[in-house]
């Protein structure tokens, strides 16, 4: 059931409801089809709205606060630093930002030593395609089907998923593949070691009719997110590497959501033993509570623009409250061994639990993940593995999975779900007790799942 909070107050979130509806446009919604919950605190891995229903957060928001909501850590951080200076252009040099770089340069794998701040993780994907663009005075990037990198105009064309199709200009420059997924294996493979093998000759083949001299990048989320929290079979990344060295093409990872902590490592490419060229980051870098993304940047190609001017820049470039928030972040991340948390709640709790949902509900097809990262592949049957929903379905089409996510808050729970897919994404500083909790709420809404599922 449902856990009430302190001190609820209806007439509030009314008024909060009321100024939403009538002023604020939200992102990927029919307007008109949408109710959002007016939400009026939250602490730890818990919000809470109006009425004083309190709802345990295996959404992490969109993946994002890593470290919980509230930190006293990072909220003192921020004050602290809008005592001292809100606001400062990107082109001076400011101890925050400074201290910020060095801390993220420190934890990139490699030689990604420099530090090129966003607001955000579309804008990091952005300017990471860009560098890679002018380093090697080539067009095309490669990224992966089951993939998502931002809204913006090159990431959107870069993602692999559904959303980018009302923008796909079909002239950006960009070519899609198929990266591993062993459960639902474009290559017909029957094993990682066969689905490794096959994906890496598919990426080359691909290189070799689109013209390697043509290719300035290839793109991929290190474990895609939000397309399935798929992770890639051992040696597909560093496979990934050889084929970029051959033909002189930039490999970017895009650890927007993968990084700081989620995975069980600071970056996810640790636990695969691959350094990228560029990595672009932000969600978990300061866990979202002030906008912030960014990209780290091998030494070769920061060389390029030792004395050519870099063809991009922003104004919140290094914002000094998000920078304040990032130290925090990292310090408090550090200090307080939260990236161990995680990589420990994965292994023993989330891990072990997630696997015993599958083999007691005939809904759940696969389970897959690492650190608190996981994702459950809801099936009407496990032979065939045919999705709880299609592809892309809305309205009575997804009913199915409608109903899980109604029945997980009911039971107070927040879940991420996509397509037909539930998430475990809790924050990276939750308890046994809270991951427990959340693995309870699972249990119980998967049995409307169920109802939908062969036996």
């Amino acid at each position: 059931m449902i856990r009430r909070a302190d001190s609820p107050d209806p007439q509030a979130g009314q008024a909060v409801k009321a100024a939403d509806r009538a002023h604020v446009f939200h992102s990927w919604s029919a307007q008109g089809l949408i109710d959002p919950l007016a939400v009026a605190g939250a602490e730890g891995s818990y919000f809470w709205d109006y009425d004083g229903n309190r709802f345990l957060d295996f959404s992490s928001q969109l993946v994002n606060t890593n470290i919980g909501h509230q930190h006293p850590k990072v909220v003192a951080a921020i004050q602290e630093q809008a005592g001292k200076l809100c606001t400062i252009a990107p082109g001076f040099a400011v101890d925050v930002r400074s201290e910020a770089a060095r801390l993220i340069a420190e934890r990139t794998p490699g030689d990604l030593d420099k530090i090129f701040f966003t607001n955000g993780g579309a804008e990091a994907v952005e300017n990471a395609l860009r560098m890679a663009r002018v380093h090697t005075g080539r067009p095309k990037a490669l990224s992966a089907y089951r993939s998502y990198h931002g809204a913006t105009a090159a990431a959107i064309n870069l993602t692999g998923d559904p959303r980018r199709w009302a923008s796909d200009t079909g002239a950006a420059g960009v070519v899609h593949f198929w990266a591993p997924f062993l459960y639902r294996s474009p290559f017909h493979a029957e094993t990682e070691e066969q689905e490794c093998e096959r994906a890496l000759r598919h990426l080359e083949d691909t290189i070799a009719f689109e013209g390697p001299q043509t290719i300035a990048a290839i793109i991929l989320e290190t474990v895609p997110g939000t397309a399935g929290i798929m992770v890639p079979p051992p040696g597909y990344l560093t496979g990934v590497r050889e084929i970029c060295d051959r033909y002189g093409i930039v490999f970017i990872l895009d650890e927007v959501m993968a990084g700081f902590g989620r995975t069980g490592h600071w970056f996810a490419a640790d636990g695969f033993d691959v350094v990228p060229d560029l990595l672009t980051f932000a969600k978990g870098v300061n866990s979202g509570y002030v906008p912030l993304g960014g990209v780290a940047i091998s030494a070769k190609i920061a060389a390029t623009f030792d004395q050519r001017p870099y063809p991009g820049g922003l104004t919140y470039s290094g914002h000094p409250l998000a920078c304040a928030s990032a130290v925090a972040t990292i310090n408090a991340m550090a200090e307080e061994r939260i990236v161990e948390n995680a990589a420990e709640i994965g292994e023993t709790v989330l891990g072990p639990g997630l696997r015993e949902l599958a083999e007691r509900h005939p809904s759940v097809g696969d389970v897959r993940g690492m650190g608190v990262f996981w994702a459950l592949d809801l099936v009407r049957d496990k032979e065939t593995r045919e999705p709880l929903v299609p592809y892309n379905a809305s309205g009575e089409a997804n009913a199915p999975m409608a109903a899980f996510a109604a029945a997980c808050k009911r039971n107070g729970l927040w879940p991420f779900v996509n397509m037909n897919r539930t998430h475990a994404v809790p924050p990276c500083t939750i308890t046994p007790s809270e991951a427990k909790e959340g693995l309870a709420a699972l249990d119980a809404a998967l049995t409307l799942a169920d109802e939908h599922a062969a036996r």
